[in-house]
């Protein structure tokens, strides 16, 4: 449905260098996802009134708003200069020896002997690219919030209320996650409690409302053995109920006893940093996996609105991943989300395959990454004797 606009304003562009951090979308009406499956976090539609640019929109829920669509189009991204082959020198024997020493000391079960006298016989480097790709990225949903009246302000039809993505909201910095929740101005209005329609209490869940409940000494009966008067419950052969103290009914927990709620609209701000990675299969036999877990020597960082996928790169995939990863994060993000900035970067791994002599049999171990990590799948040297906790 086409939404008509809320009131007369002057248009607003984005800016040209960053649409992300200025307000737009004038004068249109919020548009919202269905309700989340959790339910109604406010009390039923029939309840509130509408608020001028959220009409049925927020009533009974929440949803997430489609950013909006800026005055101008948007600046493109530059493509960037072409980068230079990198190879990163080979790690020296000791390097290598070290880090398998400290590798096999690390496990209860290993014997260092491998690591300390097993011999070098070849080093091999397979240095590796990976590509990362980060879009940095802001989500506003809306929904009803109520609270016990204690005689705050009551600003709803003041004047009008701020659209969703008018209202300021302050980020915590590029490509570090963030959430704010901010109550909409003049969206605030006085109801009846719905759960204890106005009453302030609710009948006792314990006794139904009773007030008491059957004596469990004598079982409702007054008496103990025979004509015993039951002198727990003085032969009436009920009790008061513990919980309401024999009223039948105890504090409604939703409006604090105080009958009535301020009910408005909150505004929930997300941002979050969106990720992709990409390594270059190489052929070493290290799985790909491990790489995960350590840094490499980066070779390029291009930080701006939108990025362009890197050109020219000596390898071929990185190119590949670059424009499919640009493009799937545009199309991902772009229509859910506001972009407020993307950025890609390109690291070199070290990855060097090591085969040595132990006991007159050849084995392999892997030194990857900056920390020099180690992979070992077969090492020659374990016992059973540690107990796994």
């Amino acid at each position: 449905m086409e939404h008509q606009p809320i009131m007369s304003r002057q248009p607003r562009n984005y800016g040209m260098a960053n649409p992300g951090y200025v307000p737009g979308a004038e004068g249109r009406a919020a548009m919202f996802a269905p309700p989340t499956a959790e339910g109604p976090s406010a009390p039923p539609a029939s309840m509130f009134d509408s608020m001028p640019g959220y009409e049925g929109t927020v009533a009974g829920g929440g949803g997430f708003l489609p950013p909006p669509m800026p005055a101008y189009p948007a600046p493109q991204p530059e493509p960037g200069p072409e980068q230079p082959h990198w190879n990163i020198p080979s790690i020296t024997e000791d390097t290598a020896r070290e880090a398998f020493v400290l590798f096999a000391s690390s496990k209860c079960c290993y014997s260092s002997a491998p690591a300390k006298d097993g011999v070098i016989t070849n080093m091999e480097a397979f240095n590796t690219y990976r590509y990362r790709l980060e879009t940095f990225a802001e989500t506003r949903s809306t929904e009803w919030s109520h609270e016990p009246y204690n005689g705050q302000p009551v600003d709803a039809y003041a004047q009008t209320p701020p659209g969703p993505w008018d209202i300021p909201a302050k980020t915590p910095g590029f490509f570090i996650d963030g959430k704010q929740v901010i109550k909409v101005p003049y969206t605030s209005s006085v109801k009846n409690c719905h759960v204890c329609m106005g009453m302030g209490r609710k009948p006792c869940k314990d006794c139904a409302g009773a007030g008491n409940k059957v004596c469990w000494v004598c079982n409702g009966s007054g008496y103990r053995h025979g004509d015993d008067r039951c002198s727990h419950c003085n032969g009436r052969g009920r009790d008061n109920c513990s919980h309401c103290h024999g009223q039948g009914s105890t504090q409604c927990d939703t409006c604090r006893g105080k009958q009535q709620l301020l009910v408005y609209i909150n505004l929930t701000v997300k941002w979050t940093n969106n990720s992709d990675n990409y390594v270059v299969e190489q052929s070493s036999g290290l799985q790909v996996n491990n790489l995960s877990k350590v840094s490499g020597k980066e070779l390029f960082r291009d930080s701006q609105y939108m990025v362009y996928p890197v050109m020219g790169f000596p390898d071929p995939a990185v190119v590949n991943a670059a424009q499919r990863l640009v493009s799937e994060h545009q199309g991902k993000y772009s229509h859910t989300s506001r972009i407020l900035q993307q950025r890609q970067t390109i690291e070199l791994i070290p990855v060097t395959k090591v085969s040595y002599l132990w006991k007159g049999k050849s084995h392999i171990y892997f030194v990857y990454g900056n920390e020099f990590k180690v992979n070992a799948d077969n090492y020659p040297a374990t016992c059973c004797c540690c107990t796994v906790m």
